[in-house]
């Protein structure tokens, strides 16, 4: 199932990053924007981690924290995002409950990166495993499978599927492909192109139904002909 996420967050230009970001890997979000509200969202069980701001209104992230992990023995993994850098701000934070602690500004692929290793963790024995019609991704093996037949893909195309299964049906601009392949700098040939065509020819051309679909400008996603 896809992950459900929960960001505890009073920035609303912060919160719409977030959303845009997460929304388009494929990701269920809920979010609220001050403690209190955070407290009653997260102590519902509902989501599979929560992102916490500390300075919140009307609860500050600290105490939410405590109360969450002390009264309402919560297990949720918890991930403090906030621009408390101290070294004994960041203990508190920990000593509080939290299983992670990244300092803003921060990088969305980090953020992203921190979440999958803490829903690993708190996951032991799962297999995350990414599906889409008669498409699968074991992301832990770099394993990919249609209609049963193991797909021989690069690794480089493997990260495109997880991006394309992610998000599927929803489209993936070719700017967060590009980012996603090349986080410093994209090459000035048409490299992306290239690699879609490569996967392209693993995914769609032994089989009668394609797959992959070109949205000209803007990027590329996973349609099922089948799908009502």
């Amino acid at each position: 199932m896809t992950p459900r996420l929960l960001f505890i967050e009073d920035n609303a230009a912060l919160l719409q990053n977030l959303y845009d970001y997460f929304e388009g890997r494929g990701y269920r979000l809920d979010s609220a924007r001050d403690g209190l509200a955070g407290l009653r969202l997260a102590s519902g069980g509902d989501c599979d981690l929560i992102v916490l701001d500390l300075g919140l209104p009307r609860l500050d992230g600290l105490d939410l924290c405590r109360r969450l992990r002390a009264e309402l023995a919560v297990q949720t993994p918890i991930l403090i995002l906030t621009a408390r850098d101290a070294v004994e701000q960041r203990v508190a934070g920990l000593r509080a409950g939290a299983d992670d602690y990244l300092i803003k500004p921060f990088a969305l692929a980090e953020l992203e990166a921190r979440i999958e290793a803490l829903l690993r963790r708190s996951r032991p024995g799962q297999t995350p495993l990414t599906a889409y019609a008669d498409l699968t991704l074991d992301v832990a093996n770099a394993h990919a499978e249609r209609a049963g037949h193991t797909l021989a893909l690069t690794p480089t195309e493997l990260k495109l599927l997880e991006a394309l299964l992610r998000a599927a049906p929803r489209l993936v601009r070719r700017s967060e492909l590009e980012h996603l392949l090349w986080p410093d700098q994209p090459p000035d040939s048409d490299a992306l192109r290239t690699h879609i065509h490569g996967l392209r020819q693993a995914v769609d051309r032994p089989f009668a139904r394609p797959l992959i679909e070109t949205v000209r400008g803007l990027g590329y996603r996973l349609v099922d002909p089948d799908a009502d």
